[in-house]
């Protein structure tokens, strides 16, 4: 079995997340979308998305348990402090405010994609260096 790049595995989740948003039905007129579960839906794919990426980029999954967002940020302030940035802006955008909030305003949701793009550009910038090395 062939091994996914994991870059291309998160971008799937972003490409899977405007699927999504696009059942959360977008009006126009009210610059909202109407339906939170879809605006979750799409929220927490973004997230996933982002951790197989920083998964790849920052190779943090070792030890006991799961890591924590403060695992991600430690590791990310070591490597990247711009990749740090979108990291703590992203997760505020996607996980919280799309993801548990259910946040239904356009640009919150724009700017949750943007964030997600941002962090797996970033990863894939930083997963090549290791690859490469």
């Amino acid at each position: 079995m062939e091994k996914k790049n994991p870059i291309e595995e998160a971008r799937r989740y972003v490409a899977n997340a405007e699927d999504v948003i696009k059942k959360a039905n977008y009006d126009p007129e009210l610059k909202i979308y109407t339906d939170s579960k879809y605006v979750k839906m799409a929220g927490n794919t973004l997230w996933n998305g982002c951790l197989i990426a920083l998964d790849a980029a920052l190779d943090i999954r070792k030890g006991k348990g799961r890591p924590s967002i403060e695992k991600y940020k430690e590791a990310a302030g070591k490597r990247d402090r711009k990749l740090l940035a979108a990291i703590v802006a992203g997760y505020d955008f996607m996980h919280l405010t799309m993801g548990y909030d259910g946040s239904k305003g356009k640009k919150t949701c724009d700017m949750g994609f943007e964030y997600a793009n941002d962090i797996i550009n970033h990863c894939a910038k930083l997963y090549r260096e290791l690859v490469c090395a």
